[in-house]
C-alpha cells in the first residue's frame, strides 16, 4: 500500500513538473479546446472562478518561506524599483492607450483595471526559464499582491473614475479576500508545516496545481466569453497587445536604467508586462456588471499573457543560444 501510494506521489509530481515547464501550450491547448466546445467549461465563472483564484494564490502562499520575506528586507531598493515599474508602466500605459485610440467605456475599464492589478503569479515559472533572478522575482510578485488591496483601487479610481463609477471599497474587500487573505493562510501553514516531510511533498505539487487552476481560469473565461472575442473587433486586440508589449520593454529598459544585470532585468520585463489579469477577470466580473466589454478585455488580456510570457521567456533563452555560438 505505501510502495503504492509512493509511486502516486511520483507520478503527481511528475504531472506536476510537465505542467511547470509547458505551462503556455497548455493553456493555449485549455483556450483552444473550450473555443470549440465551450461547455466544458461552462462552470468556470463567477463564485467558482473566485475560488479558483483564490486558490492559485494560496498555493502561492504555501510555497514562499522565510528566506522569500527577507528578500523584501534584503533588498529593499530592487523591490522599489520593482514596485514603482509595477504600479506606473501599465496604469499609465492602459491610460494612454484608452486615449489615443478612443477606447468604448467598458473595453477602457477592463484595461484600465488589468494594468492596475498586482503581477501574475506564473511569472516566477517564467523568469525561472529564461533564467532570471527568481529570487527577485518571487519578491516583487509578493510585494505587488501585499500592495494590490490598497494601490489597485487607488489607481482604478484616479484613472477611471472619472467617467467610470468605481467602488473602490469593494475593489479592496474583493482583492483582500482574493489575494492577500490566501496568501496569508498559505504562508501560515509554510511556517506552521513546514518541516513535515508530507507538507514538502504536497508543496512541490502547488505549481502544477496553480498551473491547472490557471488553465480551469482561462476555461472559465473563454466559456463564457469566447463567442464575443471575433466580434470585440481587431481595435481590442492590438491595444492589449501593445499594452502586453510595451509593459514588457519598458520594464526591461526600467532595469537598464536602474543599472540591473541582464537577470533582473528580464525578471522587471516579465513581472511588469505579465499581470494578474485572472484577476482583473474576477474583478470586471463582478464590479463592473453594466460593462460586460470589461470582462472581455480582461479575459483577452488573461489569455493572452499567459501565452506572451512563455515567448518572451523563450526568446531571452534564444539570445543565450546565440550568444554561446
Amino acid at each position: 500500500m505505501l510502495s503504492q501510494l509512493a509511486f502516486f506521489m511520483r507520478f503527481l509530481l511528475k504531472i506536476s513538473a510537465l505542467l511547470s515547464t509547458w505551462t503556455a501550450p497548455f493553456i493555449i491547448a485549455v483556450a483552444a479546446f473550450t473555443f470549440v466546445q465551450p461547455g466544458v467549461f461552462d462552470w468556470g465563472h463567477g463564485d467558482v472562478q473566485t475560488c479558483i483564484l483564490g486558490f492559485i494564490m494560496l498555493t502561492m502562499g504555501m510555497t514562499l518561506t522565510t528566506e522569500d520575506f527577507r528578500i523584501l528586507a534584503q533588498r529593499p531598493l530592487d523591490i522599489f524599483i520593482g514596485a514603482v515599474a509595477q504600479y506606473s508602466i501599465m496604469p499609465l500605459i492602459a491610460f494612454g492607450l484608452v486615449h489615443v485610440f478612443g477606447l468604448p467605456r467598458g473595453i477602457a475599464a477592463g484595461l484600465i483595471l488589468v494594468g492596475c492589478c498586482p503581477g501574475g503569479v506564473s511569472s516566477n515559472i517564467m523568469s525561472l526559464l529564461c533564467r532570471g533572478d527568481v529570487a527577485f522575482s518571487v519578491g516583487m510578485t509578493t510585494a505587488s499582491t501585499l500592495l494590490a488591496p490598497v494601490v489597485t483601487p487607488l489607481l482604478v479610481l484616479l484613472l477611471a473614475g472619472e467617467s467610470i463609477e468605481v467602488d473602490a471599497a469593494g475593489l479592496f474587500r474583493s482583492i483582500l479576500l482574493v489575494t492577500l487573505l490566501p496568501v496569508g493562510i498559505g504562508t501560515l501553514c509554510n511556517w506552521l508545516f513546514r518541516k513535515r516531510d508530507g507538507y514538502r511533498t504536497v508543496c512541490r505539487l502547488m505549481p502544477g496545481l496553480a498551473v491547472l487552476g490557471l488553465a480551469c481560469i482561462v476555461g472559465g473565461v473563454t466559456s463564457s466569453h469566447g463567442s464575443k472575442f471575433a466580434e470585440s473587433g481587431v481595435l481590442i486586440f492590438l491595444c492589449i497587445f501593445l499594452h502586453n508589449g510595451l509593459g514588457y520593454l519598458l520594464g526591461y529598459l526600467s532595469g537598464l536604467l536602474a543599472r540591473m544585470d541582464s537577470p533582473k532585468r528580464r525578471t522587471l520585463s516579465i513581472e511588469v508586462g505579465m499581470q494578474n489579469a485572472g484577476l482583473a477577470t474576477v474583478l470586471a466580473g463582478r464590479h463592473f456588471p453594466l460593462l460586460p466589454e470589461a470582462a472581455i478585455a480582461a479575459a483577452i488580456s488573461c489569455v493572452w499573457h499567459s501565452i506572451s510570457g512563455t515567448l518572451i521567456a523563450t526568446i531571452f533563452c534564444l539570445v543565450d543560444k546565440l550568444r554561446k555560438k
